[in-house]
């Protein structure tokens, strides 16, 4: 069912809750593109002197870089996240073409192409110098496009896509809007609009638009504070037919709008804003592989919230990795390190195994935390890049080690845990062993210290069936946290 037609299921508004994010399945989240796309051409080069022939610094160009732009940068966005990605525009046949669709196809994008004869490839040349722009140079002419023809070809890719993007720069790719939105909403297929012009009522019928600030305003008139854009979006909405609207607000974040719910405010979350170009695309690309991967849409716009802020802080037109996303959620939900749910630990480990980084594993009660498990703790680490330490909850203790352990509930040992340096990551479990646990995380290495064989150790059957490596460890004597509670009581 369409975004539209669920609008009002998908917002439950979370009351004063902070929404809890995860990572969704982008693989699974196919979607389609259509609209206006070009070419961001980069010439970057030192310069040390200024022309003689005018007040200007002279450029030595020492490399030229070219990267999609407009929807071939929303596609590239989609693409890199993971998801299946599609894209249907309007170019030229020139040198320029070849380069978007040579690079569209290396990223994994199914590009098609209207090639109008005659008509340059839309260039947007940008002259770099020390990471600063120095010039930008302008190559195009509103296309002649038929509208029929990339009706066509959207048609025929609508039956493979769970969304559709129409990313409308006003360059003339799209002169259907009515009849693509009418077509996918007759498949049930959400449409997401970047809009652009003075004439909103072409995405009439649209699941969700996501206009900046000054295109709201320019539609709407000047909004004096948050309760005047939040009315004059309703209005719009009401008059367009609209799903939901998106308006993004630069340093002050978005504000997610939709019939009949409160307004949802999301702060801006840059860290340090770099370079706004193709903000947009980043924000529109990540609602759209979202929902199409089944994310509600108050998730999905966090999520696109997330990745605007990690992409103004790049150079020039940047495309948002899946590794990048998994870890500003990671920070976003504190997984970073320390004590871990089940569901954030996962995250962490994908998104460690991204980054090629090691899993090791090991367990026990640490009821008394004392040298020789800090010990045992940094060789454990070091056979890899991410120890997890996996801790019996007090029940289980209690069976293995009888009445009165253990000393220290499983959340102060935890803790104690989690400030080790070489600790990354502490989850509990209820069972007498981590087995159940080590079919969930799979770690690359089983580490275990005492005097047993490889063949001995708890779960090394299961690790070594996926090919995991088993390791024991030594412990270092005089070192037992039985000994020690001994030799309290005895005192």
């Amino acid at each position: 069912m369409s975004l539209r037609v669920n609008i009002a299921a998908l917002f439950i508004l979370y009351a004063g809750c902070p929404m809890k994010l995860s990572m969704p399945r982008f693989e699974s989240a196919p979607v389609l593109v259509v609209g206006d796309v070009m070419l961001d051409r980069y010439w970057h080069g030192g310069t040390s002197r200024i022309s003689p022939e005018a007040p200007v610094p002279v450029v030595k160009v020492e490399q030229i870089e070219d990267r999609p732009g407009g929807a071939a940068n929303v596609a590239l966005n989609i693409a890199a996240l993971g998801a299946p990605a599609s894209l249907v525009g309007v170019t030229g046949e020139d040198e320029a073409a070849e380069s978007l669709a040579n690079s569209l196809k290396a990223a994994g994008v199914k590009a098609i192409f209207q090639r109008i004869a005659h008509q340059p490839t839309i260039v947007k040349l940008r002259v770099m110098s020390r990471h600063q722009q120095l010039l930008r140079i302008d190559f195009e002419e509103p296309f002649a496009t038929d509208p029929l023809a990339l009706g066509t070809e959207v048609d025929a890719l609508l039956e493979g896509v769970k969304v559709l993007v129409l990313s409308d720069y006003g360059k003339g790719a799209l002169k259907n809007h009515q009849s693509l939105i009418q077509a996918a909403r007759a498949k049930n297929i959400p449409v997401l609009a970047d809009p652009k012009g003075k004439d909103f009522s072409i995405y009439r019928g649209a699941s969700l638009i996501t206009p900046n600030l000054s295109e709201f305003e320019a539609i709407v008139g000047g909004c004096s504070d948050e309760a005047d854009l939040v009315a004059k979006g309703a209005q719009l909405m009401t008059e367009l037919e609209l799903g939901a609207l998106l308006v993004t607000r630069g340093e002050h974040g978005m504000t997610l709008l939709r019939p009949g719910h409160p307004a949802l405010h999301l702060p801006a979350r840059a860290r340090e804003v770099f370079d706004v170009t193709g903000a947009g695309d980043t924000v529109i690309s990540t609602l759209a592989a979202a929902i199409a991967a089944g994310e509600e849409l108050p998730h999905a716009v966090a999520l696109a919230n997330l990745a605007a802020g990690i992409v103004v802080g790049k150079l020039g037109t940047a495309a948002i990795s899946a590794p990048e996303l998994r870890r500003a959620i990671q920070r976003e939900e504190g997984s970073e390190r320390g004590v871990l749910s089940l569901d954030q630990l996962l995250l962490a480990i994908d998104d460690a195994r991204a980054h090629n980084e090691r899993i090791v594993f090991t367990n026990g009660c640490f009821d008394i935390l004392h040298a020789g498990h800090v010990t045992y703790l940094e060789q454990a680490r070091a056979q890899g890049d991410r120890l997890i330490v996996a801790v019996n909850d007090d029940a289980s203790v209690s069976r293995l080690k009888g009445p009165g352990r253990p000393i220290n509930s499983v959340d102060r040992r935890m803790a104690v845990l989690a400030g080790l340096g070489a600790v990354d990551w502490v989850i509990s479990f209820p069972e007498g062993t981590p087995e159940n646990l080590l079919t969930h995380v799979r770690p690359d290495v089983l580490v275990k210290g005492g005097d047993y064989s490889v063949e001995q150790v708890v779960g090394a059957d299961i690790v070594s069936a996926y090919g995991g490596t088993v390791k024991v460890l030594g412990l270092v004597e005089n070192s037992s946290t039985t000994a020690i509670v001994e030799k309290i009581r005895s005192r």
